[in-house]
């Protein structure tokens, strides 16, 4: 299974009053949602599942890939590893999910798919983390197949 964690781009910081979930995003945080749209379009399958968490910052990154996608609560801000892992239906054999997500979640669940055991591990602002899971020897391995930030694309 491909499992694709791409963070947010830059939205706009929180006002009083403001409701965290309506944040949009920046100018620079659609290019940057653009930019990374690019070069996911240029690599992800037809049939790729997207999923998007329900605040408009995740759900205008996802509009930059200009395919069909799913908003998904449970991958909402304060998502745990296990909503993540089964809204992505990790590890099901053959399939490529994108999640659309926040930070602190999507770091934690890269830092569990990784080693077991949930940590800090940041990933920036629109920054995607291609993993993939393969049935090596009888387990499950994790390989890290790409980790691309608008800044390096």
């Amino acid at each position: 299974m491909n499992l694709i964690l791409w963070r947010h781009a830059e939205a706009e910081d929180s006002g009083p009053g403001q409701d965290d979930m309506e944040r949009a995003l920046t100018a620079k945080g659609r290019k940057q949602a653009r930019k990374m749209a690019d070069w996911l379009n240029a690599r992800l399958p037809a049939g790729a599942r997207i999923i998007a968490s329900p605040a408009l910052r995740a759900r205008q990154t996802a509009d930059a890939l200009d395919r069909p996608y799913q908003v998904a609560p449970a991958i909402a801000p304060g998502a745990g590893v296990e909503s993540l892992c089964k809204a992505a239906h990790w590890p099901q054999p053959g399939n490529t999910t994108v999640l659309v997500g926040h930070q602190p979640d999507l770091g934690r669940l890269a830092a569990y798919l990784m080693t077991g055991a949930t940590g800090a591990w940041a990933i920036r602002k629109a920054g995607i983390w291609w993993l993939r899971g393969r049935q090596q020897n009888g387990s499950l391995d994790v390989v890290i197949e790409a980790v691309v930030n608008p800044e390096l694309k």
